[in-house]
């Protein structure tokens, strides 16, 4: 007669521990949940790994296709503030992208590109991914370059949490047009920008929509945020009227500050660094 075994016989244990209910505005966490992407290493040290609950403390910003929300995520140990930006499906947004931002792109899956072409539902929801999926690659790609970016921590379907950008009294940092920078500041702000830009540049890239409204300043530094349309400016047709733009609309505000600019020079030396 055969003896039976049990599964802790073999060294497994199946031991479930519920956790416990939440209020609506909190939700249980696991940095690597399965189905979620993580953030690029090295990890910053403040990234919280363990089991956590994260806590929905409002909206820090509402855009025309996303929202980005203040969230915060904490153990018994310690708790961190970050953002979350939430991509609309198309239905509910405000604004739809020229189709020229895509140009060059491709989607593979040959059923999600007939829906997209169709507007169905299916097709729509995938294109509210198409738009997290992108910026999460480019914030990965280029905060792993070391440009000025906030470093993505999670991409959960159409939700990006992200670092959340604060100036030194811990308050999120305001945008760029929103702030007076004196004369010295302008130069070193400049300075970063264009460092920023010639990177892009040599990669091939251009923001695509780079605006002193899609800038973070803080005492002493700028971040660049809103990353999901950017441009191939050698496989994108419009490629260069993007980057023409990007350079007219942060030469334009900088000189209004009293920082004088040429939008032509700056282009003419963003394409030597392209090519």
């Amino acid at each position: 007669m055969t003896e039976s075994r049990s599964a802790t016989d073999y060294g497994f244990d199946f031991t479930f521990e519920a956790k416990p209910d939440l209020p609506d505005n909190q939700r249980w966490s696991r940095y690597d949940e399965m189905g979620v992407l993580t953030g690029p290493e090295p990890l910053p040290d403040w990234v919280i790994t363990e089991m956590a609950i994260d806590t929905e403390l409002g909206i820090l910003k509402t855009g025309k296709e996303a929202d980005v929300h203040l969230v915060e995520r904490a153990t018994d140990d310690r708790a961190e503030l970050h953002a979350a930006k939430r991509y609309r499906s198309h239905d509910h947004r405000q604004f739809h992208r020229d189709s020229g931002y895509v140009e060059g792109r491709k989607i593979r899956n040959t059923r999600d590109r007939r829906a997209m072409a169709k507007g169905s539902q299916w097709g729509r929801t995938v294109e509210a991914g198409q738009w997290a999926a992108a910026e999460w690659g480019t914030l990965c790609d280029l905060w792993s370059a070391g440009l000025p970016v906030p470093y993505p921590i999670q991409l959960d379907g159409t939700e990006i949490l992200m670092e959340l950008i604060t100036t030194e009294d811990g308050r999120p940092a305001p945008r760029l047009a929103q702030a007076r920078p004196d004369r010295d500041l302008l130069a070193v702000f400049w300075q970063q920008l264009t460092d920023a830009m010639r990177v892009l540049a040599s990669r091939q890239l251009a923001h695509g929509d780079l605006s002193p409204y899609n800038i973070l300043a803080t005492e002493d530094r700028i971040v660049i945020i809103d990353l999901p349309q950017v441009v191939d400016i050698v496989g994108n047709p419009q490629g260069m009227e993007f980057l023409a733009r990007d350079c007219r609309n942060v030469a334009n505000w900088f000189t209004g500050k009293g920082w004088a600019v040429d939008p032509d020079e700056l282009l003419s030396e963003l394409i030597s660094y392209a090519w």
